[in-house]
């Protein structure tokens, strides 16, 4: 049997094993977590920091680090020697793909691309928001077993996706996570700026409602005065950001024109009432 056979054959059989034995580099945030709730599925896990790495006898290594620092220390750990034949490399990141293990696969481990769909603030709560977690997963044919069992064990699901497709899996996740993130601060400090003395309340239900009806009704859930074509309440709304917060501006726009564009394509807006407001749009910076 060839080597690459043999390590293929070696992956099918972890997904059978009860207990791993599972080394994760990184930790911050993301493997602490895992290897938490890994530890509680019976694995037995250790986590260890970059600077002190030693992953010669583990079946599952797990790399959880930063995007641009998984190449070089693949790269490095490679060089070094330090992946076993037979083993499997996963790593967290959502950006990347399997393609980035390759200098480990060059030495004999399977690859394997595991990334949880989830925000990570470094508390205990971290642990129990995985369950019900989708994880955006690629892999070979071989590996494939081991991943659904490792996201059964973390009480996730699997979403398969393809090595080309990684990037766009990511942005979507960035662009829907961490820039609502920035959004929904730029609303809670106007807020501030208009008076209320608790924004987050004020706040909190509304979003809640609409995050919960655009996740069912998609175009569909838009209000406000964008769908309704309301040209003078936008104005209204740009002057005052222009006066009190300008660099509130420039996001409030893109939105409000990117906005513009699906209200209309979706039927939620004519484009004869869009008219006024798309001239507001297009003449202000």
């Amino acid at each position: 049997m060839s080597a690459t056979l043999r390590t293929e054959s070696t992956a099918r059989k972890l997904a059978g094993k009860k207990v791993l034995t599972v080394g994760i580099i990184g930790a911050g945030r993301v493997g602490t977590a895992l290897g938490t709730a890994l530890r509680r599925a019976g694995h037995t896990v250790t986590v260890q920091r970059r600077g002190a790495i030693d992953i010669h006898r583990v079946e599952l290594v797990i790399l959880a680090v930063p995007d641009d620092a998984l190449a070089p220390l693949v790269a490095h750990l490679a060089e070094e020697r330090a992946f076993q034949p037979g083993q499997v490399v996963a790593h967290t990141s959502g950006a990347h793909g399997v393609g980035v293990l390759h200098p480990a696969v060059a030495r004999g481990v399977r690859p394997l691309a595991l990334h949880p769909a989830m925000t990570f603030a470094g508390r205990p709560d971290d642990v129990d928001r995985l369950a019900g977690t989708s994880y955006g997963v690629t892999a070979p044919d071989d590996v494939k077993p081991l991943a659904e069992r490792l996201v059964a064990d973390l009480g996730g699901v699997p979403e398969w996706i393809a090595e080309q497709d990684r990037a766009m899996y990511h942005t979507a996740l960035a662009h829907g996570a961490n820039h609502l993130v920035t959004l929904v601060n730029e609303a809670l400090d106007r807020l501030r700026d208009a008076g209320t003395s608790h924004p987050e309340h004020v706040l909190g239900p509304l979003l809640r409602a609409a995050l919960e009806n655009t996740l069912r009704l998609g175009d569909a859930a838009l209000t406000g005065p964008v769908s309704r074509g309301d040209a003078g309440t936008i104005a209204r709304h740009l002057d005052t950001l222009a006066a009190a917060a300008p660099d509130s501006v420039p996001s409030y726009l893109a939105l409000a024109r990117r906005t513009a564009d699906r209200a209309i394509a979706s039927g939620r807006l004519r484009p004869a009432d869009a008219e006024t407001l798309l001239d507001v749009l297009a003449t202000r910076r």
